[in-house]
């Protein structure tokens, strides 16, 4: 009886063991299918829809084709006797220098920021060209906080034009000062007068040229950064 007890008992442990075995395998076997579910979810999850896919594909493509049509060139910093200092992701860039002993200009001047359309010619049938424009700001002082004179300008791509002259104070104390007439309803001998004193300290003609070069490479390099910054939003 005994003997026969002491054997009941190695099957019954024996058939646990093997239950438990085969329960632990099974248990391992789950986990692991559990695991790889929610690896591919997971993995599905960060995969971009075909929407965002043909997104980045365009931006791609566009950026593409900035860099191998027109490739923008490293911005120059000098322009004869001006210092440029450009200013990045801004539509601005600022050109200054020292005129004389004492007096200081700064020139800051916008990214293109209009256009007007021009007969090419006395035959209508010619069609028009387009002169693009950009907004220029011209300050002149002598010694530090001293009153100056402010240019308003337009430029175009072989001319710049005087649109007024302002005399301002340093400390801005007056709120609304007289800002001067319109400098096209002056007499022609004095809007000569105020070209000259500004073709004396190199803003004329020539800088008007080099701001559109200048600014048209700037156009390139900022839509480039642009599209980059949509392409790494969308990215994310």
């Amino acid at each position: 009886m005994a003997a026969f007890l002491r054997a009941s008992r190695r099957s019954l442990l024996s058939c646990c063991g093997i239950l438990y075995s085969h329960g632990q395998q099974s248990s391992l076997n789950s986990s692991k299918h559990i695991f790889q579910f929610f690896r591919s979810h997971a993995s599905q999850a960060i995969q971009k829809s075909p929407f965002e896919s043909n997104i980045l594909r365009i931006l791609r493509n566009e950026i593409e084709y900035q860099l191998d049509y027109a490739p923008p060139h490293p911005p120059v910093t000098k322009f004869n006797t001006f210092m440029v200092e450009d200013r990045p992701g801004e539509q601005w860039v600022t050109l200054r220098r020292k005129f004389g002993e004492d007096e200081h200009i700064k020139i800051e001047a916008t990214m293109i920021d209009g256009a007007i359309t021009i007969p090419k010619g006395n035959d209508e049938n010619l069609g028009e060209d387009v002169r693009l424009h950009i907004s220029v700001l011209v300050d002149i002082w002598k010694g530090e906080g001293s009153d100056f004179l402010e240019f308003v300008c337009s430029s175009w791509p072989n001319s710049l034009e005087i649109q007024k002259v302002y005399l301002l104070r340093s400390d801005s104390s007056r709120a609304q000062p007289y800002m001067g007439p319109n400098v096209k309803d002056l007499n022609s001998g004095f809007r000569d007068g105020l070209n000259e004193f500004l073709k004396a300290r190199g803003i004329g003609d020539e800088l008007s040229a080099f701001l559109h070069e200048f600014m048209m490479n700037k156009d390139r390099i900022e839509a480039i950064g642009w599209l980059r910054k949509i392409q790494s939003f969308v990215e994310k």
